[in-house]
């Protein structure tokens, strides 16, 4: 008889399902054959459906901090399959993972955080990839029609992420101090209602939906947002942030080798190197700041 998993073990596993879901976002947004505005609009709105059936958190603690939040998350959804549909999948992802330069930018004015010296130097290393994105020129392909506005709407994606990030900190705070102010899992439901009635008005007027069209769709939906979330909610309860965070790094690298594998699609020598220097930068830093709470976590003890 095999004997089980064990927990921690069971854990990281949902947290790496998570993070390949999560992964396949970029090369199914290419895949669908209807419009950007369309399948952002339908993608939220099933994993809206979704989260609320099976994830009771999601049902609980709404309020105005929710919609709020929820708003962030919105703008995070929809540039997404924005920028999917014009740049590539790698770009897009590598992109939104400069989210920490906007966190740290952001966090002492909204949330009174401090920015220290190795925060500042993080800082400058992901505005230096960043900026390679922007080096040069990108020819134009089937999957990603207009790489320069798709790289701005992506640059756009890391804001909303780091806005919805330091609002989902915020709502935990709040909670803390005056009680039931949200939940991350309401957030996120919120969020995507919110991207799904923004996008809409754009969408419309619906066109004839191919049933392969439906099937990605109701992917991304249900396994790439609902499913995905679910499995990293479940996982981070035994899983300490930092390692976490280390493990959801496993999205950015498999989002272009999906993208690749699928569509044949490459990014340019730019993009690479400066997506390699934000991914290394950002796994750098996370080990760092685990071990710098580790150690003032002893000292306070």
């Amino acid at each position: 008889m095999t004997s089980p998993l064990p927990a921690r073990t069971s854990d990281r596993l949902m947290i790496l399902m998570a993070a390949l879901l999560f992964s396949t976002g970029g090369a199914a947004v290419k895949a669908c054959s209807l419009g950007a505005w369309e399948v952002a609009s339908f993608r939220s709105g099933i994993a809206a459906v979704t989260l609320l059936l099976v994830l009771p958190a999601a049902r609980r603690g709404w309020g105005w901090r929710t919609w709020l939040v929820g708003t962030a998350y919105a703008g995070t959804m929809i540039s997404y399959v924005l920028a999917n549909k014009l740049t590539t999948a790698a770009n897009a992802i590598f992109l939104q993972s400069t989210a920490p330069l906007y966190i740290l930018l952001l966090s002492p004015i909204l949330l009174k955080e401090t920015v220290r010296r190795r925060d500042v130097v993080f800082m400058i290393v992901l505005a230096v990839g960043m900026s390679l994105f922007f080096v040069g020129s990108q020819p134009e392909s089937m999957t990603a029609p207009d790489p320069m506005r798709g790289n701005i709407v992506a640059a756009a994606i890391g804001l909303f992420w780091a806005f919805t990030i330091l609002g989902l900190r915020w709502l935990g705070r709040a909670g803390h101090d005056h009680g039931p102010e949200g939940t991350a899992a309401s957030a996120v439901a919120c969020g995507n209602i919110i991207a799904c009635l923004a996008a809409m008005p754009f969408a419309l007027p619906f066109g004839p939906i191919s049933t392969t069209d439906w099937a990605v769709v109701g992917f991304l939906g249900v396994f790439q947002i609902a499913v995905a979330y679910v499995f990293m909610v479940s996982g981070m309860r035994r899983v300490g942030a930092f390692e976490g965070s280390l493990l959801l790094l496993l999205e950015p690298i498999l989002s272009p080798l999906w993208a690749w594998l699928v569509h044949g699609e490459q990014p340019t020598l730019w993009a690479t190197i400066g997506g390699g220097i934000i991914i290394c930068a950002t796994a750098v830093f996370t080990v760092l700041r685990g071990r710098r709470q580790a150690e003032e976590k002893t000292a306070g003890a």
